[in-house]
């Protein structure tokens, strides 16, 4: 595995089979970091064990060559985000990508940290949780989010997932800061929604990073620039 800490970097074998742990930077889809590493390590055969959205950042597992037969494992494992809410408005997207269509204020003075860490618990266990309109999952053969941006109404059944911890870390109005950890096919942006439908004022994802995978930690994860010194010092 590729890691901060790899030292031997001059024997990896990346047509055969390497684990990268990368740390997905804003604005970036986790396929443009797939492609930038498959283009700079020009192997075909690569491919990510879990979608972070584009408005996230954190740790994304890359594979290449044998290795991407592992995806699955990893991303059956229990993730850890950090990140912030943002009370009294709404997005289409649920997120800040759609920031520029957010709905009217309304007034959240009467929320305090009580009340939302209240409701937050609402949520911890096996829940069922309606995926959001703009998302990947496929609907007719087509992926929701182009049907959803072309104001096509995208109906998704809900499904089961696992919130084994949500925590409030803070709230300094109209920003909560929190730590969740869920299993895989759980929709951050969505626990917002649903978060701020609870208290009555509506929420949105303000800011997303992924700390954890199974045992992997994001402190461990090489950002993009940092891999690709290693490789360019690896070929030289």
């Amino acid at each position: 595995m590729i890691t901060k800490q790899t030292s031997d970097f001059q024997n990896m074998d990346f047509q055969k089979g390497e684990v990268i742990l990368i740390d997905k930077p804003l604005d970036w889809t986790s396929f443009n970091v797939v492609d930038k590493i498959r283009k700079t390590i020009k192997v075909k055969k690569v491919g990510h064990a879990g979608t972070l959205d584009p408005k996230a950042t954190g740790l994304l597992i890359i594979c290449t060559g044998a290795k991407t037969k592992s995806i699955s494992s990893y991303q059956d494992s229990t993730k850890e985000y950090i990140g912030k809410f943002f009370l009294g408005k709404t997005t289409p997207t649920m997120d800040t990508e759609s920031l520029d269509q957010a709905s009217e204020s309304k007034d959240i003075k009467s929320i305090d940290r009580k009340l939302i860490e209240q409701f937050a618990e609402k949520f911890v266990g096996e829940i069922e949780q309606i995926p959001p309109p703009y998302s990947a999952i496929w609907v007719d053969g087509k992926r929701a989010y182009k049907l959803a941006r072309k104001g096509r109404e995208v109906k998704l059944k809900p499904r089961k997932v696992v919130i084994d911890k949500f925590e409030i870390i803070d709230y300094n109005e109209p920003l909560v800061s929190f730590v969740v950890s869920c299993s895989k096919g759980t929709y951050i942006r969505k626990l917002a929604a649903d978060l701020g439908e609870e208290l009555g004022c509506g929420a949105f994802l303000y800011e997303l990073r992924r700390t954890k995978i199974g045992s992997y930690n994001i402190n461990d994860a090489l950002n993009l620039e940092e891999f690709n010194v290693l490789f360019l010092n690896r070929v030289n």
